[in-house]
């Protein structure tokens, strides 16, 4: 491991601490129970709070998690002067969320193969798409978004004959 690479894993850590700092802060304003987990995934810290019954904490399709993860995003940039890219879960939200999204990547990048035509799925968050584009990826097709927030979707596209 380089050193940048050492000091990399080292700055998403200090990002996963300051987010578990703030976050257990919200957590006992809250009087909510919930354990903390951080781990470093590439270039992002991801933090996970697990535990009590955290619902209330994810809201109707994710949008209370989205916003206090945009929230953390803003505490880390606050003391660290960086942005961040930290990705927060609460009760498994975004892993059985990834899990569905994935196989949704996955089929249209299947039915884009068999029918030869493009396929337009339904609007999605940030989030949501990246995973699609990914799933689409490693089945081997290509894909884009297109549309403006909050409208904006991925479009699968097909291979051309012959490549």
């Amino acid at each position: 491991m380089t050193a940048t690479s050492t000091d990399r894993i080292a700055a998403l850590e200090n990002e996963g601490d300051i987010a578990a700092d703030y976050l257990e802060s919200l957590l006992d304003i809250a009087d909510l129970d919930g354990d903390i987990d951080m781990d470093v995934e590439g270039d992002r810290a991801m933090v996970a709070i697990v535990g009590a019954d955290l619902s209330q904490l994810v809201g109707e399709d994710g949008e209370v998690l989205d916003a206090l993860q945009d929230l953390t995003r803003l505490a880390v940039t606050q003391q660290t002067g960086d942005r961040s890219r930290l990705m927060l879960d609460i009760a498994g939200f975004r892993a059985a969320r990834r899990a569905v999204l994935t196989e949704l990547g996955t089929t249209a990048a299947e039915k884009a193969k068999a029918d030869g035509e493009a396929v337009r799925l339904e609007p999605m968050t940030p989030f949501e798409r990246k995973v699609v584009h990914d799933a689409i990826a490693a089945a081997g097709l290509t894909s884009e978004s297109e549309g403006e927030e909050p409208n904006r979707y991925v479009v699968v596209v097909p291979t051309v004959a012959g490549e």
